[in-house]
């Protein structure tokens, strides 16, 4: 555990099952439910944990920002869509970054980054 880091986020969701299901389809994340029986995740390298939460506005437009780093954005752009979600900033408007933004099953706008090969 380092100093700084950031641990833990809490998603605005308006469908916690459907919320869920999408991220651990698209991004492989581990979905599991507390001991007070809320929904919680870890991501994909166990680094960073969360949960889903209801009645508090989605990030529908960008302030706080995070991106969500994958192998390939291109691939990812695929998978969102595919599982029901837009694309709200294509790749390629924020070259050289190869970066892209969706807009989960929440309404947040989450960003998408794939380190330069």
């Amino acid at each position: 555990m380092a100093n700084g880091k950031i641990c833990y986020i809490e998603l605005p969701a308006t469908d916690i099952r459907r919320s869920s299901e999408f991220y651990k389809k698209v991004f492989g994340w581990n979905i599991r439910t507390r001991g007070d029986g809320s929904v919680a995740f870890d991501d994909g390298v166990g680094e960073v944990s969360g949960a889903w939460v209801l009645n508090r506005p989605p990030s529908d437009k960008p302030g706080l920002l995070f991106y969500i780093m994958v192998d390939s954005v291109e691939s990812t752009v695929k998978r969102v869509v595919e599982n029901g979600c837009e694309i709200v900033q294509p790749i390629g408007a924020d070259a050289p970054e190869i970066t892209a933004r969706f807009r989960d099953p929440g309404g947040n706008v989450i960003g998408l980054y794939e380190e330069p090969k």
